[in-house]
């Protein structure tokens, strides 16, 4: 059984008022990893290397099956028939999962290329273009109808850090929360990466057969980037609340598909950049 770490401790030394101590701190992990495909007619079967991420080990099969997913790649659950993968602390041969598609899945193997490299800060870096970057939005957003009381949202902030076990220790890791419309904390997973966090809860979801996700609230740890925001409407999320600010691009890609955007949710306040309509006292 593969074992997981999603910290690591150190020796440093502490510096206060001009003294050195020696200490210990955690560091989270971070490691790459290697998502793969094996595709094609069951009697030509191909495998190919289609993204290389920097992430903390552990939900690699969610984080892979999420980018896939995010990606538009796959669609449906049955689009999966296998999942291998391997990861174990420092030994990079083995952070690799390999996801075998049905063979009924037609693939444009050039518009793949473009997955080649993504690192823990970004997950826009080497796509070329936003129009590379927009995927086809498969769930109708306005149904059935979502509403959300303010007073529930400005709770979820403290739900999250508190599930935030890693960041407890290490103060330098992502999270990405999944509530209902009461503000009941779902699922949450963490890593060095933004968009590998909201993979892995996407990921997950797909896995367990409850995508679309529109009676659900995404919250981010971080700020609300544009690939986060499409990556939520992939999964049929109407709010997508973040800690931090939004990028303009966020906003644009928010307002034409009818999200509810929020930043700044922290300190029992936060801005509505669009959505305004689905927040009632």
């Amino acid at each position: 059984m593969l074992t997981y770490r999603k910290t690591k401790q150190v020796n440093i030394h502490k510096f206060h008022q001009g003294q050195a101590i020696e200490s210990n701190d955690f560091l989270a992990t971070e490691e790459p990893l290697e998502i793969q495909i094996r595709y094609g007619a069951a009697d030509n079967r191909q495998r190919k290397s289609i993204a290389v991420t920097m992430r903390t080990p552990g939900n690699d099969a969610a984080l892979a099956v999420g980018f896939l997913f995010t990606e538009g790649i796959i669609s449906e659950p049955d689009d999966v028939l296998d999942i291998h993968s391997a990861g174990a602390l420092s030994s990079d041969e083995s952070n690799y999962v390999i996801i075998d598609l049905h063979p009924d899945i037609s693939l444009n193997i050039n518009q793949l290329h473009r997955h080649f490299y993504t690192t823990s800060s970004c997950g826009v870096c080497g796509k070329s273009s936003i129009e590379a970057i927009q995927t086809n939005i498969r769930h109708d957003l306005n149904s059935p109808p979502l509403y959300l009381n303010p007073q529930s949202l400005i709770r979820l902030p403290d739900a999250l850090q508190k599930a935030q076990q890693a960041f407890t220790q290490t103060g330098g890791i992502h999270a990405a929360g999944l509530f209902d419309t009461t503000g009941k904390l779902q699922l949450i997973c963490e890593d060095v990466g933004r968009h590998n966090a909201l993979d892995k809860v996407i990921g997950a979801a797909f896995q367990q057969k409850h995508l679309p996700l529109n009676q659900h609230i995404i919250l981010v740890s971080g700020r609300a980037s544009f690939e986060l925001v499409q990556k939520s409407l992939m999964a049929g999320i109407r709010v997508l609340a973040a800690v931090g600010s939004p990028s303009s691009l966020a906003v644009q890609l928010a307002e034409e598909y009818d999200m509810t955007l929020i930043g700044f949710l922290r300190d029992e306040r936060f801005n509505v950049y669009c959505g305004r309509y689905r927040i009632r006292d």
